[in-house]
């Protein structure tokens, strides 16, 4: 099984994204403040969730699973070295100083962006036929901070937040209320530029398509802004937490990456 290295911007909700993605063996990265980032160096990230038949939560510990979970600040990680950024912060967040400046850096880095954001980033809003996004700058805290991203390189999961962070836990710490399924709409079908081939040590082209790790129905698609003729689900299953599932769902397009990693 493929795995790949995953730069999510964001520790809150994005532990619950980290924690479905190291079920099928991924390296993650997550960008955050200093305090939370020594607490999942130290002790990994804790996400308690709720399953069908049973009162009690199931806590899952990031340090049990088959991939591995780092933390580090906005200033100390290069975006060209990931696969995909996932963008886990909350709107406003991103014109922070040191995050506004990363967030420009992965525009100009051209690796593929996934949105688990509170509402769609304004160049996944681009990619809506006959939309005026020009009428919607107004409504992000501030637009300018999107404006170097290539829309054919963005996309997005319904957003969900049914998660927090307990008052009287560790940092380290998020609890979800409902079990939680992240629908992802496909990449643009382009031709994307891939980060530089680390072992050959050579830039190449990929085209990139996320296309179904599992199928959703149609109530799950009207959810999206954008249809796609698919959408990929990364999956935990209908009230029941099922590992197997996890793994299978949430690999990110891992058979579409490594097909386009052989079209290159």
């Amino acid at each position: 099984m493929s795995t790949y290295k995953v730069l999510i911007m964001g520790a809150s909700y994005g532990s619950l994204l980290a924690i479905k993605l190291l079920f099928a063996g991924n390296k993650i990265k997550l960008v955050c403040l200093p305090a939370e980032a020594e607490a999942i160096n130290k002790e990994g990230a804790r996400v308690r969730l709720p399953v069908k038949g049973r009162k009690e939560l199931i806590e899952i510990d990031s340090r049990k699973l088959p991939g591995t979970l780092s933390a580090d600040g906005p200033g100390a990680v290069n975006p060209a070295d990931y696969d995909l950024v996932a963008l886990a912060m909350q709107e406003p967040q991103y014109r922070s100083p040191g995050v506004r400046e990363l967030l420009g850096a992965v525009a100009r880095s051209h690796v593929p962006c996934m949105s688990i954001m509170n509402m769609p980033p304004l160049p996944y809003l681009k990619r809506i036929p006959g939309l005026a996004t020009d009428g919607l700058r107004s409504c992000y805290t501030d637009a300018t901070v999107w404006e170097e991203f290539d829309p054919k390189l963005m996309t997005l999961c319904s957003p969900d937040p049914q998660a927090f962070r307990p008052p009287e836990e560790k940092i380290n710490v998020l609890q979800v209320t409902l079990p939680t399924n992240f629908k992802v709409a496909r990449f643009d079908p382009v031709r994307l530029r891939r980060r530089q081939d680390r072992a050959a040590g050579q830039a190449q082209g990929a085209r990139l398509d996320l296309r179904a790790a599992r199928q959703v129905g149609d109530a799950a698609d009207r959810q999206l802004p954008l249809r796609p003729e698919g959408c990929g689900a990364l999956h935990q299953g209908r009230g029941a937490l099922r590992p197997r599932s996890v793994a299978r769902g949430l690999r990110l397009g891992a058979r579409a990456l490594h097909q386009a990693r052989r079209l290159a």
